[in-house]
């Protein structure tokens, strides 16, 4: 994959996600999508989020996947066992999670955006 093309992971039906989608295709951003509804997250691509984002970053706690994870989970949650949370639970994953070359950004933000793309 060139360092310049986006990947996008998300689902199609989020809000956040259909803006974003919106926003990259407004400024013509090349980007590949990876649905986690319909490709999941394998261990190895849960490593590399974790790797590159921060947990408290990465993982939606306002949504109603975190609200259903049993108590200890949530209280245990660290990047050992956050891999097999995240495979088990992929709507876990705050949205949209992109990646454009070595650089991440999760969540919406537009002035964030522009200057991801700018590097």
């Amino acid at each position: 994959m060139p360092d310049n093309t986006a990947i996008l992971y998300g689902i199609p039906n989020c809000d956040t996600m259909k803006k974003t989608r919106k926003w990259l295709d407004a400024n013509e951003v090349s980007y590949e999508f990876h649905d986690y509804k319909k490709s999941g997250i394998d261990r190895t691509l849960a490593q590399r989020f974790i790797a590159a984002v921060p947990l408290e970053t990465l993982i939606n706690k306002r949504g109603t996947t975190w609200r259903k994870l049993p108590s200890e989970q949530q209280a245990s949650l660290d990047s050992t066992n956050a891999v097999d949370i995240i495979c088990n639970n992929p709507s876990i994953v705050r949205r949209p999670l992109i990646e454009i070359g070595s650089q991440w950004l999760a969540g919406y933000d537009e002035n964030q955006l522009r200057t991801l793309l700018a590097k």
